[in-house]
């Protein structure tokens, strides 16, 4: 038997496999394929305070190695996850994190009140990364001030596990890092996406209607994991590490660069049982190297 579970700041995982926002619906979509329970925990996609109807199609595209997204935060609205949503999920045995976003600050905080009043969260992933949305998003997270800005101002509306979600399309990732983390947050996840574009050289046209979007997959994954070494050693607080995530073996690099925790994302796009076999994998690999705690592997190299 080896011990998986991991601590993000007083927010307890069974093990370190999370879903990234996004990517895994509010958690029932996928639980026809998979016991939930079985999850770390799990990130329901971006909620922002009023409904969002996201961008126009088409909004993805694969790539090699990947996929273009430029859906821009299509969702209901936190009070819609709260009336229809969190009533299914709250009994789940795992933890139900909720990725938050907004256009301005106020939002941000408006979202993050409603949410505090919830007893099943017990943490937050904020949003100031996505590079698909015209206000908010990106624009927050890439200086030291916007981050911090937003920072400070939900960690005053949230009592639980605050997770600021980095952008990479910065200069220095570290430095972002250690701005919100100076600000109260408990936690950082990265990388978001990386700022792509594809054409069709026939119509002579961009294949997404924003014409930019949204880079993931493995494509992405040297980039991230070296991201997540940097801003490991940089801040005293817990890093959870994303992008390209296809299987234990990638994970294990993330956690060995120094992240605590994972999200699989594009992953669930293409087997909806990734993250139960990530999980396996992980175990199989510790038990052929007679690991017997994952935490003996966090930020090894």
């Amino acid at each position: 038997m080896v011990k998986l579970n991991v601590d993000i700041a007083g927010l307890k995982l069974k093990n370190p496999v999370l879903t990234a926002s996004g990517t895994f619906g509010y958690g029932e979509e996928f639980g026809d394929f998979i016991d939930l329970n079985r999850l770390g925990g799990f990130i329901v996609k971006g909620t922002t305070l009023e409904h969002r109807e996201g961008n126009p199609y088409p909004r993805m595209h694969e790539t090699p190695s990947g996929m273009l997204n430029a859906v821009g935060l299509q969702n209901k609205g936190v009070d819609y996850f709260i009336d229809n949503i969190y009533p299914r999920i709250k009994n789940l045995d795992t933890e139900i994190i909720v990725n938050v976003s907004g256009a301005k600050i106020p939002d941000y905080v408006a979202v993050c009140e409603k949410l505090n009043a919830l007893d099943k969260i017990h943490a937050i992933e904020v949003n100031i990364s996505c590079p698909n949305v015209k206000q908010g998003g990106m624009a927050f997270g890439t200086t030291c001030e916007g981050a911090a800005e937003v920072t400070r101002a939900v960690r005053k509306a949230f009592n639980g596990t605050l997770i600021v979600k980095l952008s990479p399309n910065v200069t220095s990732i570290a430095d972002i890092a250690r701005a919100v983390e100076y600000e109260g947050a408990d936690s950082v996840s990265l990388i978001n996406t990386l700022m792509g574009m594809a054409i069709d050289v026939e119509r002579q046209k961009p294949y997404l209607s924003t014409i930019t979007g949204g880079l993931s997959g493995p494509a992405v994954r040297p980039v991230a994991v070296r991201m997540v070494w940097q801003v490991a050693k940089a801040v005293k607080i817990p890093v959870i590490g994303l992008g390209g995530i296809m299987n234990g073996s990638d994970a294990l690099e993330f956690i060995m660069a120094g992240a605590r925790a994972v999200q699989v994302g594009t992953a669930n796009f293409i087997n909806p049982a990734a993250t139960i076999n990530i999980i396996d994998e992980i175990t199989d690999y510790m038990e052929r190297h007679n690991v017997s705690d994952i935490n003996e592997l966090v930020g090894i190299i």
